[in-house]
């Protein structure tokens, strides 16, 4: 209803953060469209500073083993495997390869190695941010007829899947956002100015009539 009312105003959920995203056209904006929500809807805002939607991936190439061994008294717990992983393109996000021959790794164990891995991608290995771009390749590994699991499996994959991510070269990915912005010419210095003190990078300016378009990222 408010949208309707200011169009201004934008309300989205962000997919990465999970975070509900009020933007407007500036801190005053914003403080008055918060006050409206309490006193007219009723409705309590937490504000704070949004998220910024780190990613992270590998640069390089690396084989790791995973394994979990636990024994209680009664039945154990074993989970042995050797994962290989390879940076994708970008974009590209995530494949699983079935790469066990033989049968060092029984069928219905390999799906329980995945879960592992796709858990552990989640929770990334430099900043707790999730991993993106990788290729994860199950090749060799060992069981035990009486105390291997699921549970014992996935615990390994995960195990194997951070050792292998650490010594692939993971990186950061910070997101980029492109924009044009339409400033007088006289104001041309002080926005250059300020982009690059933010970390901007400034594409190129073009005139547009008696304004410029700061074209950066």
């Amino acid at each position: 209803r408010m949208i309707e009312e200011d169009p201004t105003l934008r309300f989205r959920k962000d997919p990465q953060t999970n975070e509900f995203i009020l933007a407007g056209m500036g801190e005053t904006h914003l403080e008055v469209a918060v006050e409206k929500l309490k006193r007219v809807y009723g409705v309590e805002v937490e504000l704070r500073t949004q998220k910024i939607a780190y990613l992270e991936t590998i640069k390089g190439k690396s084989e790791a083993q995973g394994k979990h061994k636990k024994q209680t008294g009664g039945r154990g717990q074993y989970g042995d495997c050797w994962i290989r992983l390879e940076a994708l393109p970008r974009g590209k996000g995530f494949e699983y390869v079935d790469g066990i021959v033989g049968g060092s790794i029984p069928r219905q164990y390999i799906p329980a190695v995945e879960k592992g891995i796709v858990e552990r991608m989640s929770k990334g290995v430099i900043a707790g941010y999730p991993m993106v771009d990788v290729r994860a390749t199950v090749f060799d590994g060992s069981f035990h007829n009486v105390d291997s699991s699921e549970m014992a499996f996935k615990i390994a994959g995960s195990l194997a899947f951070r050792k292998a991510a650490l010594a692939a070269k993971p990186v950061l990915l910070e997101p980029i956002t492109e924009m044009d912005v339409v400033i007088p010419e006289e104001n041309v210095g002080d926005i250059i100015g300020d982009l690059n003190g933010r970390r901007g990078r400034v594409l190129g300016v073009d005139a547009i009539g008696k304004s410029q378009v700061v074209k950066c990222q």
